[in-house]
């Protein structure tokens, strides 16, 4: 049999798990700085945990898992007659892998409620899975790095959001646009329109957006039963560009005003330290997932064709699902996956990520093995990474394995390095070389 992988899934070598793991350690170190604690949940959630939390499209891209042994077994035996897959669903599956990390955290936040301090502020980096159609930048598999906030209603909680972004894209080096909304802006757009029972069905039209394009929203917002005034409408707010203007659209709404004061005031602690990257106010930008209730954010990378690096949002009562009233959150996350795509394209990871030892030491026969084996020890011991060719053989083998591994310095020792207690330390990149004591050899490495 030809061996294979899922679709929308990948491998990853040495090097390319070198790559992601400096994305990882870069949004954990920004992380650690704003106070953020680690979590990890479960691959698997009770998909009663993950279902209607993600509006019906999202619903149907979650990866459910059979039960355990017989599972046709307890099936419904007439969804399964008539082929009704979503009543069959419920009766042989009763976890799925998660679709975020969002969700499961507010599960954790419920179940651990009196084992916090309020507000928690939690980051998480673990892979998640969706059913979606493979494409650039889209994946079935994927690692989300998340940072999230519960137990506070206030907006500094955004600007400090906004400012990881920031931090942690400036530090990788990808020049990015920072876009912010706020949902009870959009909520006031449906209530102005008319619409406001179909809210769900507009904000999910609004952003597809950038895939399908304007008309395509058109045609998508009708389709959901949405009326061709109501239509016109919602497209001529979408391009307004300015929060003033918006003001004078949505002056009779009420929670049209309360999104555009939030965004007022979210401003007005940003601007006290301008951000490195462009921070602008989006009136189309819509985020699909239902549970979004204020400030929204979406980050895109400049000067590469890929879909959003990084998102987030206010979620008022998420924790309500699951029995816990009143405990609002705001929280955002990074697409690793797609960070380490546009990274690639850009050319922006550092030259020498590929390193793994700092060290090679060859010998070429068993007295001088033993010789550098006693060496090697000595080096570990003073914190730098090395490695000995684990059996005497050819220079120019031993080389070649070197230069795979791109060690930056090489230790040749022969019978006349041996008998002087020296080592002809090579330097791999400029190719100079020069007769040094285990002493020197340990301080030039270092630097």
């Amino acid at each position: 049999m030809k061996p294979s992988i899922p679709k929308g899934t990948r491998d990853f070598g040495p090097l390319e798990v070198k790559k992601r793991n400096y994305i990882f350690e870069t949004c954990r170190q920004v992380f650690v700085q704003f106070g953020f604690e680690p979590i990890e949940t479960p691959v698997m959630e009770n998909l009663s945990t993950l279902t209607g939390n993600y509006g019906d499209e999202g619903d149907q891209l979650l990866f459910k898992v059979l039960n355990n042994g017989d599972y046709l077994a307890k099936a419904d035996s007439a969804a399964l007659e008539a082929k009704d897959s979503k009543k069959l669903t419920s009766s042989i599956s009763k976890r799925g892998l998660r679709y975020d990390l969002t969700v499961p955290f507010a599960r954790f936040v419920v179940m651990h409620q009196n084992d916090l301090v309020f507000p928690f502020k939690r980051y998480q980096i673990q892979p998640v899975w969706r059913g979606d159609r493979p494409a650039k930048g889209r994946y079935q598999e994927f690692y989300q790095c998340d940072v999230d906030i519960v137990g506070s209603t206030s907006l500094m909680n955004e600007v400090e959001l906004v400012q990881i972004f920031d931090k942690v894209f400036q530090q990788l080096g990808i020049p990015v646009d920072i876009k912010v909304n706020n949902r009870k802006i959009l909520a006031g757009l449906a209530e102005i329109a008319g619409i406001e029972d179909q809210f769900n069905d507009m904000a999910v039209a609004i952003d597809k957006l950038d895939k399908i394009g304007e008309e395509g929203v058109q045609k998508e917002l009708i389709n959901r039963g949405i009326s061709d005034e109501a239509v016109q409408t919602i497209l001529k707010v979408l391009k307004t560009e300015k929060l003033a203007e918006l003001e004078q659209i949505l002056a009779n709404s009420e929670i049209g005003m309360k999104g555009i004061a939030e965004l007022r005031f979210f401003h007005k602690y940003l601007d006290l330290d301008p951000c490195f990257n462009t921070v602008s106010f989006d009136c189309t930008l819509a985020r699909g997932l239902s549970y979004y209730t204020g400030c929204i954010f979406e980050v895109k990378a400049k000067n590469v064709q890929m879909g959003s690096i990084g998102g987030g949002g206010r979620y008022d009562d998420l924790t309500g699902v699951f029995g816990l009233k009143g405990v609002s959150g705001v929280g955002v996350s990074f697409g690793a996956d797609r960070i380490y795509d546009v990274m690639l394209e850009l050319d922006l990871f550092p030259k020498n990520v590929a390193q793994s030892i700092d060290l090679l030491l060859v010998a070429f026969d068993e007295p001088t093995h033993l010789h550098c084996f006693k060496a090697l020890n000595e080096i570990r011991k003073h914190g730098l990474k090395a490695e000995l060719y684990p059996e005497p053989a050819k220079l120019k083998k031993q080389m070649k394995y070197a230069n795979g591994r791109k060690v930056p310095y090489t230790a040749i020792v022969g019978s006349e390095e041996m008998d002087s207690n020296v080592f002809t330390l090579k330097n791999m990149v400029d190719g100079t070389q020069q007769k040094v004591n285990l002493s020197e050899l340990i301080n030039i490495i270092k630097g």
